[in-house]
């Protein structure tokens, strides 16, 4: 992930300080860990400036509003309760080149500033710290112990200290072309490598940015230029020195990730350093969520199926065992019909089936007579009988939950890569679900706002005749569809008896769909499911009215009747993949 550097910091608070100053903070909420937004009032309008101290994305943008799930972080109920109605007047950075901004707050434009909001984006140091008047620190994102830092401690009531200042020389608009060209050639090393070595406040990105401009090769020794190749390097280093002190930038997507320094001809319409930010940010933060959760109930549901697993095979094992209870019933009825021939100190008694009159051995205890073993036999008998109405249904229930497990292992597999916003929006919704069945513990899980039912986060699909496909991405959706968005003239598929996604064909009234639709859902439905792999699956479907969810069911769990039977082919619908898909509400924000 490409961090914020000093440049992009620059370029950001130049276009706040542009269009949002003065402004009126109405709100402050904490989105998560690590982010908090801020609403700001103009006369223009109103927007939320987000401040994260993520330690791979932290960063100062404006962004989304955030959702409507109760704030329980302290320290957003701390800033809120000291910045709400003040008036931000001024965005600025501490020292030169430092990424530090300072967010100062005033009562109106024009009065003493009373509250300064300091944005230090450094990495895995990064923070948010609020500071008063008198420069004591109120609230920090992170308090930092002396234990922690005795170059630095944070500690709520202590004086605020700046950074430690940067070592070495920093880049400066007056200095020569020959006086440059000695710092960045004294030791010979990769281009890159002699920019980042000579000066501070540069990040690879950039120096990468200012030597591609100037057509050279990062990796290229800087012992090779010749002095051609230095005019052209050291006017690229100056045009982006001249943009820093004019505030001069151009936000612009990069094979890599993104740049503020681009080539105006490639900004798309509408396009800012706000945008840009926030696009590539929310993209890339949702990436890392996504894969650190999929990981994660990965893990979970593996453990559990294998421990559920493990749990019926015993009980299959005990319903084994008794299934000898009327074999021990027969050989009591034999002991106790044939005890007058029993003699003591025998081992085996070979007596003959009432019914086939074939012989059977069975095994005495030299001190127990016929009538005693056969009395102990009607006891077992009666134990494996009870034992069995026992088991039975605990093992309907533990099968009961594998299958509903399966069905969201089933699910989450269909989700490997992140791709959209909506991907994991439906990763979210299994964790949800996984933590409310308590299958799942999260110590930092906070409950998120109720969604509107609608189909946004569906899968869609266009078959030959025109009609769309939708398909569920978990159970919340699945039952969704089933329970409110499915009408009377649709058609529900599910792979017969295989974990796999609701599907809908939804048709319009009195519309009968052809026989080459069908088998296409049927394709997709045994695409979206734990066959995926095979050649034919049987999938099943019929009219939703005959689709029932039973009373206490588990989510994702339905009952079905009057269905009809075809043959899915999951490894055709690969090409329908590709061409068919509707788009969703929420497109891809990462570059294209």
């Amino acid at each position: 992930m490409q961090p914020v550097d000093f440049t992009t910091l620059a370029a950001t608070a130049a276009e706040l300080r542009y269009q949002w100053l003065p402004a009126r903070c109405e709100q402050v909420v904490q989105r998560d860990l690590t982010t908090v937004a801020m609403a700001l009032r103009t006369l223009s309008g109103r927007g939320w400036l987000t401040i994260s101290w993520h330690p791979q994305a932290a960063r100062l943008h404006l962004g989304e509003a955030p959702p409507r799930t109760p704030d329980t972080f302290t320290f957003s109920q701390q800033l809120k309760h000291q910045l709400n109605g003040l008036a931000l007047v001024a965005i600025a950075p501490i020292a030169p080149w430092e990424r530090v901004l300072d967010l100062q707050f005033a009562n109106r434009p024009g009065d003493p500033v009373l509250w300064h909001l300091y944005v230090e984006i450094m990495g895995r140091y990064s923070n948010v710290i609020l500071v008063n008047d008198r420069n004591q620190v109120v609230t920090a994102a992170h308090q930092v112990s002396e234990q922690q830092s005795s170059l630095r401690p944070i500690l709520t009531g202590a004086p605020y200290s700046p950074p430690p200042s940067l070592s070495g020389p920093l880049p400066s608009i007056e200095e020569s072309q020959d006086r440059w060209q000695e710092r960045v050639a004294l030791v010979p090393a990769p281009l890159q490598k002699a920019l980042l070595s000579a000066y501070g406040g540069l990040s690879a990105s950039l120096a990468q940015q200012v030597i591609q401009r100037a057509e050279l090769d990062p990796r290229q020794g800087s012992d090779t230029l010749g002095a051609a190749d230095w005019e052209r390097l050291f006017h690229q280093w100056q045009g982006w020195l001249h943009c820093l002190e004019s505030d001069s930038f151009t936000p612009v997507w990069t094979e890599t990730g993104y740049a503020v320094l681009g080539d105006s001809t490639q900004v798309p319409p509408g396009q800012t350093v706000q945008t840009l930010l926030r696009d590539y940010y929310t993209a890339e933060v949702n990436r890392q969520t996504f894969g650190r959760l999929h990981n994660q109930l990965s893990q979970t549901l593996k453990a559990r199926l294998k421990k559920l697993r493990h749990k019926a095979d015993g009980f299959r094992d005990r319903l084994d065992l008794s299934n000898q209870a009327e074999q021990y019933r027969r050989h009591a009825d034999l002991l106790m019909a044939y005890s007058h021939q029993w003699q003591p100190g025998m081992r085996r008694f070979c007596l003959e089936e009432f019914e086939t009159g074939e012989p059977v051995e069975i095994p005495l205890e030299p001190d127990k007579t016929a009538i005693q073993t056969a009395q102990a036999f009607y006891k077992k008998h009666q134990k494996l009988k009870r034992s069995r109405r026992a088991i039975e249904p605990l093992l309907a229930a533990v099968q009961e939950k594998v299958t509903y497990l399966e069905q969201v292992d089933a699910a989450l597999h269909q989700m490997e890569d992140y791709e959209i916003p909506t991907d994991l929006e439906a990763l979210e919704d299994i964790r949800d679900e996984l933590i409310q069945q308590g299958y799942l513990e999260d110590s930092s899980y906070r409950p998120r706002a109720q969604k509107p039912g609608d189909d946004a986060c569906l899968r869609k699909f266009v078959t030959p005749g025109g009609w769309e496909v939708w398909i569920g991405r978990n159970n919340r959706q699945n039952d969704l569809m089933v329970s409110r968005l499915a009408s009377d003239y649709d058609l529900w598929f599910h792979t017969q008896e295989i974990p796999g996604s609701h599907v809908l064909l939804r048709l319009s009234p009195g519309a009968v769909p052809s026989d080459r639709d069908l088998q296409y859902v049927a394709n997709l439905a045994a695409y979206f499911s734990r066959a995926q792999q095979a050649d034919q699956v049987p999938v099943v479907y019929t009219e939703p009215r005959h689709v029932y969810k039973p009373k206490g069911a588990l989510p994702g769990m339905v009952i079905y009747k009057q269905e009809r039977v075809l043959w899915g082919q999951p490894q055709k619908a690969l090409g329908q993949l590709d061409g068919d898909l509707l788009e969703t509400a929420n497109p891809a924000l990462a570059p294209g």
